[in-house]
């Protein structure tokens, strides 16, 4: 199922049609800056690798320099164009999912923290499994979440907050597993601490990658499913799709 992603290319302003299709293309620009520093914030972990936690570190600026970039420009076109229906919902997914982006930003360069922190003091060890377990599912959203955009996929989107649900289950196991060790050696309770920070960022990344998916099932059938159970929107889905066959 897809949105009509060429449907402002319908508008008579052929400047109102490449307005929006660049902020749209800018969000998957930022989307794919922030899945690289993701990436390298787990690898540097994992690694150990301090000059790569780092170097992605850096990109935090970057990132935030673009959320304000792209919103200016979404706040510009609804003063200028006053856009309406699809193309409203348009900025306005747009808008909520660059929040949603730079806030994962700010989590990955919280890992870049505490593998820099990690790497000085040689702690590799408890808990770099389930970083590396969690950290592939988050990043496989993420991934498809940004596919989903680029295709204007809300199936897609809704497989992706299907996902979240065991992220969450991945994330209190691993919870339960670090408190036991952290109980029986409480030698290893300083880095372990700072494995179990790096795994609730990770979590929060795959909570903003569902917030991501939940914007683009708006953009594409209309309904705000925000709050909504996965049934729900699954419903949702299923129906827009419905509705577009028999048009």
């Amino acid at each position: 199922m897809t949105y009509e992603q060429d449907h402002h290319s319908t508008h008579i302003s052929q400047q109102f049609n490449d307005e929006l299709e660049q902020v749209r293309t800018e969000l998957l620009t930022m989307g794919g800056i922030v899945e690289r520093q993701v990436t390298d914030a787990i690898e540097a972990l994992i690694e150990g690798d301090a000059e790569l936690a780092e170097q992605a570190r850096k990109n935090d600026q970057i990132i935030n320099d673009m959320e304000l970039m792209i919103d200016e420009q979404c706040t510009r076109i609804i003063a200028r164009r006053q856009p309406a229906a699809a193309d409203l919902r348009l900025i306005i997914a747009i808008s909520k999912t660059i929040s949603d982006l730079e806030r994962m930003g700010d989590e990955a360069s919280r890992i870049c923290r505490h593998a820099i922190e990690l790497a000085d003091e040689n702690g590799k060890g408890r808990g770099y499994q389930e970083v590396r377990h969690i950290g592939n599912l988050v990043r496989q959203m993420l991934q498809d979440c940004l596919t989903a955009f680029a295709r204007s996929d809300a199936e897609m989107a809704y497989k992706v907050a299907k996902k979240d649900k065991s992220v969450d289950q991945e994330y209190r196991t691993a919870m339960r597993t670090l408190v036991t060790f952290m109980m029986e050696d409480p030698r290893s309770i300083s880095n372990v601490m700072n494995v179990i920070w790096v795994l609730r960022s990770l979590e929060r990344i795959g909570d903003h990658t569902c917030n991501m998916a939940e914007h683009l099932i708006y953009l594409v059938s209309g309904t705000d499913v925000r709050h909504s159970s996965l049934s729900d929107i699954k419903k949702t889905v299923r129906q827009h799709d419905a509705d577009e066959k028999n048009s």
